[in-house]
């Protein structure tokens, strides 16, 4: 017998039939390879109370030059207006270590003439795996609507977004239930650490939404004290300016000198405050291949990525994070973490070889590095 339409309009609408699809989806979150999966509502009330404190942090001046923040406001603080027919965002996050990380500790450190790279980064884009799973995911809820929720389907919209729109993406997921917001400013998940990265789905399906969790630092200082430029300068309020991931990632043209020692031999953002934080005994590995490192990004030495040039940079940053700084920005890094590095004539004699080959800028901590390198041999 056929149902009316408009009994199933009533089926599709009720409160248990929503909360049933609400579970099938994060089902098929974590069928797709996601660790986690919640749902928040574009009108709640984080979203204009987060705009006040980013409108603070950019009259700070803590922004550096990231002048993105500046713009679509608007749209940060009332998501709708960012896809039309928006009623429930989808949160999900991905896990992407590939060992287990060390208890407490900075091994990094211990290898002053490694490159380190976050480990975020060591593979392929994710930005690239979040929005090709989220889009899968959107077509099976697609398929599930035709099925199963016929009133929804004719005008399902979706859209989905990692890291590439104006969404406050870390308050989102921690009003979605994903975890709870640490003093470092990045999402911690009490069953599974702070290695993850995140993504939205913006859906016109009016889905129940999930709450918040409980934060879990307590008096916990680890991240702020371990943080080699003292960029969390309050609890839950990073300086963009003194951060290394800003500084080796964002930054376009001369790092300070008065940062370029604690820098250290990372060339490429930074896990100090992830690494040292007591939650992160539970990180879980990634469950899919993409994060796997390409090109032995895990263990190169400085002197192995010194010898690329670009056109091997571009070969081997394709579909790589990396490539957002640009070839330039990645030998002006670098060169600082050889300067740091301990001392060595070979470091001297490759900075001297390239440095005509370069940009001024790239010269500028070239020679900067030299001179800290001579320093050394001088003891």
């Amino acid at each position: 017998m056929k149902i009316p339409i408009q009994t199933l309009d009533a089926l599709d609408n009720s409160d248990n039939n929503l909360h049933l699809l609400k579970a099938w989806i994060k089902q098929q979150a974590l069928d797709l390879g996601f660790s986690d999966c919640g749902v928040v509502h574009p009108d709640n009330p984080i979203f204009p109370e987060q705009l006040e404190k980013l409108q603070q942090w950019l009259a700070d001046g803590h922004h550096g030059k990231m002048k993105f923040f500046h713009e679509n406001q608007d749209k940060r603080a009332n998501p709708a207006l960012l896809v039309a027919g928006t009623q429930s965002i989808l949160s999900v996050r991905l896990d992407y270590l590939v060992t287990p990380p060390p208890k407490r500790a900075i091994p990094d450190n211990d290898r002053p003439n490694h490159a380190i790279i976050a480990r975020y980064a060591r593979g392929r884009d994710y930005h690239k795996i979040m929005r090709s799973r989220l889009k899968t995911l959107a077509l099976r809820i697609h398929e599930k609507l035709k099925n199963d929720y016929p009133s929804f389907a004719d005008d399902f919209v979706f859209r989905p977004f990692s890291d590439s729109a104006p969404v406050f993406e870390r308050p989102l997921a921690e009003q979605a239930g994903l975890g709870w917001t640490g003093k470092h400013t990045l999402l911690i998940n009490q069953k599974s650490g702070s290695f993850f990265v995140l993504g939205e789905l913006f859906t016109s399906l009016p889905l129940p939404a999930d709450s918040p969790v409980q934060a879990h630092c307590g008096s916990c200082s680890a991240c702020m004290d371990i943080c080699p430029t003292g960029a969390i300068i309050a609890e839950q309020l990073v300086d963009a300016r003194l951060c290394i991931s800003y500084l080796t990632i964002e930054l376009d043209g001369e790092i300070p000198v008065e940062l370029r020692a604690k820098m250290g031999n990372k060339i490429f953002g930074c896990d100090d405050c992830q690494l040292i934080c007591p939650w992160n005994k539970f990180a879980k590995l990634a469950k899919i291949d993409d994060f796997n490192p390409r090109h032995d990004l895990d263990n190169s030495t400085l002197l192995d990525l010194w010898a690329w040039d670009e056109a091997i940079f571009l070969a081997n940053t394709e579909g790589s994070p990396l490539r957002r700084t640009g070839y330039d920005n990645f030998m002006r890094n670098i060169a600082i973490a050889l300067g740091n590095a301990p001392f060595d004539q070979i470091i001297i004699e490759k900075l001297t070889e390239k440095r005509p080959t370069l940009s001024e800028n790239a010269q500028i901590h070239i020679d900067w590095a030299i001179n800290e390198q001579t320093k050394k041999s001088k003891g």
